[in-house]
This record gives C-alpha cells, sequence and structure tokens, in this order.
C-alpha cells in the first residue's frame, strides 16, 4: 500500500502576523567586563583645577610683565635726568682751561704795576662771569687744600715733607678739581705731605689713581 504525503501551500493572501525571532540575549552569552561610568562632579573638579592653574600662570605672567615695564619707566626717566644734568660735561670741560688761565694770568701779574692792577681787573670780571656760567650748571671747585687726600677727587702729582701737616695731607694745588652735580669733572692736581723721621722722609706710599 503506497505512503501517504501531505503537502502544505501557503496562501499569499494569509495576513497573520508572523512572530520575530527573540532577540533576548542568552545570560550565557553575557560579558563579565562591567560599564564604565563617569562622574560629572569628579570631572568638573578637574576642569577647574586645571582653569584656576592657567589663571594663576596668567596672573604671575602679567604681574612680571608690569614690574618690567615699571623698571623700563625708571631706568628711562634716570637715563634722561642724566642726559639733562650731564648734557653740558664735556663744553665746560674745555671751558675749565679758559678758567686756569685766566686764574694764572691774575695770579702772575704785579699789585704795584697800576697797568697790571687794571688788567688785573678786566680779567678778574671775565673770571667772575664764567663763575657765574658754572654754578648755573651745577660746576663747583673742588675744596683740596688742607683736606686728607682722596684718590676719588685728588691726583697727587708729588709728596712734600711737613712737618706742619698730618702726612697724607693736601699741602698745594697745583690745578682746580672741579664736580658737576655729583660726578667728577676734573681731579685736582695737588702735592701730599708725608711725615719727616730723623731727618729723613719716612717710606709712605700715596695712591696717586684719581
Amino acid at each position: 500500500m503506497a505512503k501517504k504525503t501531505k503537502i502544505v501551500i501557503d496562501d499569499e493572501n494569509d495576513t497573520t502576523p508572523q512572530e520575530p525571532p527573540s532577540t533576548t540575549p542568552d545570560p550565557g552569552n553575557a560579558t563579565d567586563e562591567p560599564a564604565e561610568s563617569v562622574d560629572p562632579l569628579k570631572d568638573l573638579e578637574e576642569k577647574l583645577t586645571a582653569a584656576q592653574a592657567e589663571a594663576d600662570e596668567n596672573r604671575d605672567r602679567m604681574l612680571r610683565m608690569a614690574a618690567e615695564l615699571e623698571n623700563f619707566k625708571k631706568r628711562s626717566a634716570r637715563e634722561l635726568d642724566d642726559i639733562r644734568k650731564y648734557a653740558t660735561e664735556n663744553l665746560i670741560r674745555e671751558l675749565l682751561s679758559v678758567v686756569d688761565n685766566l686764574e694764572r694770568a691774575i695770579a702772575s701779574a704785579a699789585p704795584e704795576n697800576e697797568n697790571d692792577q687794571r688788567l688785573v681787573d678786566g680779567v678778574s670780571l671775565t673770571l667772575a662771569e664764567i663763575n657765574k656760567i658754572l654754578e648755573r650748571h651745577y660746576v663747583s671747585p673742588i675744596q683740596a687744600l688742607g683736606e686728607s687726600f682722596d684718590p676719588a677727587f685728588h691726583q697727587a702729582m708729588c709728596q712734600e715733607e711737613s712737618t706742619d701737616q698730618p702726612p697724607n695731607t693736601v699741602v698745594q694745588e697745583f690745578q682746580k678739581g672741579y664736580l658737576i652735580h655729583d660726578r667728577l669733572l676734573r681731579p685736582a692736581m695737588v702735592v701730599v705731605s708725608k711725615a719727616v723721621q730723623n731727618g729723613q722722609p719716612a717710606e709712605r706710599s700715596v695712591d696717586t689713581n684719581a
């Protein structure tokens, strides 16, 4: 007897919905790695710390730049002041030679000679006017006679034995020295005393560097 075979034909008009394949994960296939969670508060604190550090660095940089600018202003002001104070230094230094010649002319004139006296009077007036000009430019002579030798203001030309003055004292002045404001314009050329012992001059060195 022949075996019966059942044939099933799908109906194209059948609208019965078919269930989709299940996508439920298999517990056996779940991964063992936990999901990473980000703490928003911690992240905000880190950003705040970084921003604060950057702000502090910028502030320090600004303060350094402000200090450098202030130092530059002060240095420029000092340099400008020096230029104003000492702008005529070279001219006045050359003018001192004229003063020296006028003083020598007065010193070499014979006071008993009437002609010389009139000449001395005229030269003295000229010298007085030049000294007024020097004073207006803050030029002043260095007091040397009777003072202790100071290599910062005096230039020793020689030494001389003296019993009237203590050693290392200026006893004679060959040429006046001058200051302009507080700066040395020209050292005074002087003779410096030294002690005498048993009729022989004592060995005493004098710094001749002005």
